[in-house]
């Protein structure tokens, strides 16, 4: 799948040297992570010649701790944690060197971490990334990132504001059991006066793969549910669960937050937190200023970036669209190498590996960085 360059970008020709080529692609899910996939570019395009700046990508989701490291040094931390489902897992914490703190959503409380037959949203809490949090706070950080992409929970962030001691009571004034988004439709009062002090001492800042509203079409449950577990039966629930908490939230925080952008980021932990006075931003564009994303395009012949499926949520503020925008306004091409495609918008050109390995979806994830080699190389050798 291919789509020709718009008329105001950039093809000078490379008069002298190799062609300059940032690769920046973001993780391709259940087959390579964004370094992977980046280093597979990288072999394939000075396999034809080019000389590749290697950039791997992350919007708040999984890659986002490691991304962030790479970028501005730091050190990473093995810590247990609780589970979507309760069972415990093993977790990583980062500690930049200017003594920022980073958690990802992802490695507590991400749907990878829930075999498929076992999604079930009305269960899964996001508890274990509140217990995360803690574990950051303890560390006394001078700020907080917080990486909320990839959940497998629609809980409005509930578990994750009860593990930071938030309390969750029915209309008996009864502790609201710990359970997912089941129980939503449970709370009628929030009780914030045990929030862990440290949490308002610090600056937070939340990194959303996506900008999702709350509630209606495009939300956490009716766009993200099913992909989590959820049956048409369930997305109505937590509809219904996910309205009726942020009623909850805004009364007793005095906020309002229910039609902020990127409250509906993983399964409404966005508006929790927002709600707690964290400053969300686009993931994307954070891990962009970190690696200086933008005056590295400005130097380059040619920018790659991609993901595992490309489709109309990559839009919604994850890493390859941002990459596309900034190649845009720099006047320089963009290329998505993915898995497979069912947009091609705001690219000059899309190739995927389902095509490259003519339709065997298998094949195309057990051999993703060959294919990804395979198709750099022809990019490079095509724009010559």
């Amino acid at each position: 799948m291919r789509m020709s360059a718009s008329s105001d970008v950039r093809r000078d020709p490379v008069p002298f040297g190799p062609m300059r080529v940032v690769v920046a692609p973001d993780k391709f899910k259940g087959s390579l992570s964004a370094a992977e996939a980046a280093d597979a570019i990288a072999r394939g395009l000075k396999a034809a010649g080019a000389s590749p700046d290697v950039c791997p990508m992350a919007d708040g989701g999984e890659g986002t701790l490691d991304a962030l490291v790479a970028a501005l040094g730091g050190m990473v931390m093995g810590v247990i944690a609780r589970g979507p489902m309760g069972v415990p897992v093993r977790a990583h914490l980062g500690r930049l060197d200017d003594g920022t703190g980073v958690v990802e959503l992802s490695q507590a409380s991400g749907l990878r971490l829930v075999p498929p037959a076992e999604r079930n949203p009305l269960l899964a809490t996001s508890y274990g990334t509140g217990e995360l949090i803690k574990g950051a706070l303890a560390r006394r950080p001078s700020r907080l990132i917080i990486g909320i992409g990839g959940s497998a929970t629609v809980d409005g962030g509930m578990g994750m504001a009860r593990a930071l001691g938030i309390r969750f009571l029915d209309a008996e004034r009864t502790e609201v059991p710990p359970q997912g988004g089941g129980v939503l439709e449970r709370v009628s009062t929030l009780d914030a006066s045990r929030l862990d002090e440290r949490w308002s001492a610090v600056e937070v800042l939340v990194a959303a793969d996506v900008l999702s509203p709350l509630l209606g079409p495009d939300g956490a449950a009716s766009a993200y549910g099913p992909q989590k577990g959820a049956t048409p039966e369930m997305v109505e629930q937590l509809e219904r669960g996910l309205k009726s908490i942020a009623g909850v939230v805004e009364r007793d925080l005095d906020v309002e937050v229910i039609d902020a952008p990127g409250a509906g980021a993983a399964g409404g932990a966005g508006m929790m937190l927002m709600a707690l006075g964290a400053e969300l931003r686009r993931g994307a564009e954070m891990i962009a200023d970190a690696t200086r994303l933008r005056d590295r395009i400005a130097n380059a012949h040619l920018v790659i970036t991609g993901e595992g499926c490309l489709d109309e949520t990559t839009g919604a503020g994850k890493a390859p669209s941002l990459v596309a925008e900034l190649a845009r306004a720099a006047g320089v091409p963009c290329v998505a190498l993915v898995g497979s495609a069912s947009t091609v918008d705001g690219f000059d050109e899309v190739r995927t590996l389902l095509e490259h390995f003519r339709g065997d979806a298998d094949e195309s994830m057990a051999r993703a960085a060959a294919g990804l080699h395979a198709l750099a190389a022809r990019v490079a050798s095509d724009r010559r």
